[in-house]
C-alpha cells in the first residue's frame, strides 16, 4: 500500500480542492476548472472559507445541470460536494 497522505482512495473518485484564502471570482474558476477535468458521474469536494461561495459556486452548479450533494457549514468553512452530470 503506498502512503499518500490523505488521498481520496477510501472514497470512491471523490476528489477535494481546497479553495479556503481566495476569493470571489477564484472558487466559481477552481470548482469550473476541477469539474470539466471529471467524468460524468464523479464527485467533487470543495472547501471554501469566502461567504459569498455559497451562492456563487451553488449558482454555478444549478446553471451548469451539475448536482449540489451537500453543503456542510463548519465553523467559516463551507464544504461543497459536487456530482458531474454531464
Amino acid at each position: 500500500m503506498m502512503s499518500s497522505g490523505s488521498n481520496d482512495n477510501s472514497k470512491s473518485s471523490m476528489k477535494t480542492i481546497d479553495v479556503r484564502g481566495l476569493y470571489c471570482p477564484e472558487p466559481v474558476f477552481r470548482t469550473k476548472i476541477e469539474i470539466e477535468k471529471m467524468i460524468k458521474g464523479e464527485t467533487l469536494r470543495i472547501v471554501s472559507d469566502d461567504p459569498d461561495s455559497e451562492e456563487d459556486i451553488s449558482r454555478w452548479v444549478n446553471r451548469n445541470g451539475h448536482e449540489l450533494i451537500s453543503l456542510n457549514k463548519n465553523n467559516t468553512d463551507l464544504e461543497f460536494t459536487i456530482k458531474k452530470a454531464k
